[in-house]
């Protein structure tokens, strides 16, 4: 039986309040060090106050061509970062392929930073 482990890799963030936000990240198999193949996974990602936090805002995420190059990108609007209170938050990213299996690829804190320019 072959099992795949793969380190959850953490990643701080910094969100500017008002702004367009968008993050890139190039992931790899923690075992070859090649880049993590996304293909026939889905990405999801959100981001909360604390980790018990009912609400969640959710990140619009998309997996950049060719899946193979284990790059994925989030991203929020500047109206979703004008809706967010300045402090800090956590985040994390989960991939899930076709059969079920749930993958944490990132997590980390945010950090909502107040715009100075309306």
């Amino acid at each position: 039986m072959l099992i795949w482990i793969m380190a959850v890799f953490v990643s701080n963030i910094v969100i500017e309040q008002g702004f367009d936000f968008n993050t890139t990240f190039e992931l790899e198999n923690t075992s070859t060090t090649n880049p993590l193949n996304l293909s026939n996974y889905t990405i999801e990602a959100q981001l909360r106050k604390t980790y018990s936090s009912s609400t969640a805002v959710e990140f619009a995420c998309t997996i950049i061509q060719p899946p193979s190059d284990g790059k994925l990108q989030i991203l929020l609007t500047d109206v979703e970062t004008a809706n967010l209170k300045e402090g800090r938050y956590v985040y994390d990213i989960k991939a899930t392929n076709f059969t079920g299996q749930i993958l944490k690829l990132i997590e980390g804190s945010a950090l909502v930073r107040p715009g100075v320019t309306r």
